[in-house]
């Protein structure tokens, strides 16, 4: 017999009054959310995060990766309460095979596409129709952005440069990376003299400066869609409300994003 049991009636009732709160109702504490975020979403979200878990919900749990990499784990059964896609193609793909809760989709922020350098760089380019950007790199450089074929910012950049002429001058002098912050850290150790990110991206690292911005018209509007997956917890509709309400909002402007399409 332990000496729990072993206890007189009312003691044994004292000692389970004195038990802390966790331990006679933790099987009712909400487990915190799983959020499959893109990478650019890093920093704000974190924060974002933080704000609503002193709402008093428990801090969500955050895997940051490209939207297609994240896509991809969810569609091989990967378990995650929301996706925070950089680009609508994926949140699309996830919808079209009925891994997205109904009803839960919403537009949350967009962003710009830019054009870095490191810090210390005296380069100056204006970005119009058909300008230099092949000479800029010089003859051994590299321009670093995400992979085209799969990262929306690679896709977003592709887009641009063809719209402006300059795609086939410089596809093959790409350095693929796998996500936008990847794309980022190129340029900021000086791997690559320039580098297309997201404007949020730049502001986010003292090591790399804008060059130039690149037209609106020149890409798709970058926006990024959020959605409850198919299996999500309830609170995962709560947390989306959240993140595209006001509080967030001062939080995505300060991290220069701008307002995403309602």
């Amino acid at each position: 017999m332990s000496w729990f049991a072993a206890l007189p009636a009312r003691l044994t009732l004292l000692a389970v009054l004195a038990l802390p709160p966790f331990a006679a109702r933790g099987a009712d504490v909400a487990p915190p959310l799983t959020v499959f975020a893109a990478a650019s979403l890093t920093d704000v979200l974190q924060q974002i995060g933080a704000d609503y878990a002193a709402t008093g919900a428990p801090l969500p749990r955050f895997s940051f990766a490209a939207s297609s990499a994240l896509a991809r784990q969810i569609e091989s059964g990967a378990r995650a309460d929301v996706f925070f896609s950089a680009d609508q193609a994926w949140m699309d793909e996830l919808d079209q095979r009925g891994l997205l809760r109904p009803g839960s989709r919403r537009d949350a922020v967009a962003n710009r596409l830019v054009l870095i350098a490191p810090a210390g760089s005296r380069l100056a380019l204006a970005i119009a129709p058909h300008f230099p950007l092949a000479a800029a790199l010089g003859p051994r450089g590299w321009l670093a952005t995400g992979d085209p074929d799969i990262v929306p910012v690679g896709r977003y950049a592709r887009a641009a440069l063809t719209t402006l002429g300059v795609w086939d001058q410089v596809a093959g002098r790409l350095v693929r990376a796998d996500n936008v912050r990847v794309a980022l850290a190129y340029v900021a150790r000086g791997e690559a003299p320039l580098g297309i990110v997201y404007a949020s991206d730049a502001q986010a690292d003292p090591r790399v400066r804008i060059v130039g911005m690149f037209p609106a018209d020149s890409h798709p509007a970058i926006s990024y869609p959020i959605a409850a997956t198919r299996d999500a917890a309830p609170a995962a509709e709560a947390f989306i409300a959240f993140v595209t309400g006001p509080v967030a909002a001062g939080r995505f402007a300060a991290a220069g994003f701008v307002p995403g399409v309602r």
